[in-house]
């Protein structure tokens, strides 16, 4: 299918053409959004961490950052942080890609003369935003990921099988798909073991499951209340394994070609692959975009509001009810399915057809309501 992106230098496409002016660290975000608000059309990225982090989290801070300047909807970045040596790592990270790229760092110079350099910098890379021009690229170009919110009985029974249609037609017509929700594959992680495409890739699957797992575990706390949340119970969802079951549903049919960790971006081809990831939502769709995925599908019962700054996300519900009490927040209702006025594959045609339209430039219902959730992940503790 034939669609309209945008052609980055390093090749890949983004359906967005955001200038995103990124904090390497916690300290810095008051002076990129003091830059974002003087300069129209730029896009402050404030977080909580970066400062006294280290091994494996502190990795996955690097990885998110860069992945989320790198990311194909981004076609500039000025990079600011307190300190020369973490700034340069981030903005020499996302140089790598050949998109513009500028640093900064306060230390030495304070806020106001900061914010004044940024500002020139930033006021260049949107001028030379504005005269990129969308090309015709294919769908299957166009990276998407995965993740649902607030699952009740509908979400197994509509929304999620909808997008499972849509992911074995991105699939078999030669795209990249994202899932992950590590800890809301239990009870039904043996189905995703099943679908890896090698005896190496399900032995490494099932490594980092049960490692995710018995990470909850060694606190000796019960989950009931956060998996499954207090509105999967009120929606009819029991326990974990009854989420798990429709949870999965989403992720279609085809085989599973990569295992990625946290913000890793693949390096083997198109395919389905599977991220190791939070299933907290503003969380996972951070993660997912710092992995390269261009617009995120997230099916939803009870209702879910989250979106993404740099990635625009589709919502889906089967719930009739959330259709009409949510409806703003609802970008294709798919309730049809269980009064059964739509097919399966009717319902997979109308999200088919909502992604296209979002990927030549239609705004999200998140987008337009001004979600902008932006959530890193830490592992544990700063020193």
């Amino acid at each position: 299918m034939e669609l309209y992106g945008y052609r980055r230098e390093n090749g890949r496409v983004g359906v967005r053409n955001h200038v995103a002016i990124l904090p390497v660290d916690d300290i810095s975000n008051a002076a990129c959004e003091a830059v974002a608000s003087h300069i129209r059309g730029t896009l402050a990225l404030p977080h909580s961490y970066g400062r006294l982090q280290y091994g494996e989290d502190l990795e996955l801070h690097f990885r998110t950052m860069i992945g989320t300047g790198a990311n194909p909807n981004v076609a500039a970045v000025v990079v600011i942080g307190i300190e020369d040596n973490w700034t340069e790592r981030v903005a020499g990270g996302i140089a790598e890609t050949g998109k513009p790229v500028a640093a900064f760092s306060i230390e030495g110079y304070g806020d106001l003369e900061t914010v004044r350099r940024a500002s020139w910098a930033a006021k260049e890379f949107v001028q030379g935003a504005s005269e990129k021009r969308r090309e015709p690229v294919d769908l299957s170009e166009v990276v998407v990921s995965l993740k649902c919110g607030e699952s009740d009985t509908t979400t197994g029974l509509g929304s999620c099988p909808t997008v499972g249609v849509c992911v074995d037609r991105l699939v078999d017509e030669g795209g990249t798909v994202f899932f992950g929700e590590t800890s809301e594959l239990t009870g039904g992680e043996h189905l995703i073991a099943d679908r890896m495409a090698t005896p190496e890739l399900r032995e490494r699957f099932m490594e980092t499951y049960e490692a995710y797992v018995s990470g909850i575990e060694s606190r000796g706390v019960d989950l009931l209340g956060s998996q499954p949340t207090q509105g999967n119970i009120k929606g009819g969802l029991s326990t974990i394994e009854e989420k798990a079951l429709g949870n999965i549903e989403k992720t279609g049919s085809r085989e599973v070609v990569g295992v990625l960790g946290p913000a890793e971006a693949p390096q083997d081809g198109p395919g389905l692959y599977f991220m190791d990831s939070s299933s907290a939502a503003a969380e996972h769709v951070t993660l997912m975009a710092a992995g390269g995925a261009v617009v995120h599908l997230f099916p939803t019962g009870q209702g879910n509001v989250v979106g993404n700054p740099i990635v625009p996300v589709i919502k889906i519900t089967a719930n009739p009810d959330t259709a009409a009490s949510m409806a703003e927040h609802v970008d294709v209702d798919v309730s049809g399915l269980l009064s059964r006025e739509i097919t399966l594959p009717e319902a997979g045609e109308l999200l088919m057809d909502n992604v296209r339209r979002t990927a030549e430039g239609r705004l999200t219902a998140a987008e337009v309501l001004g979600h902008r959730e932006f959530v890193m992940t830490k592992l544990y503790p700063s020193a």
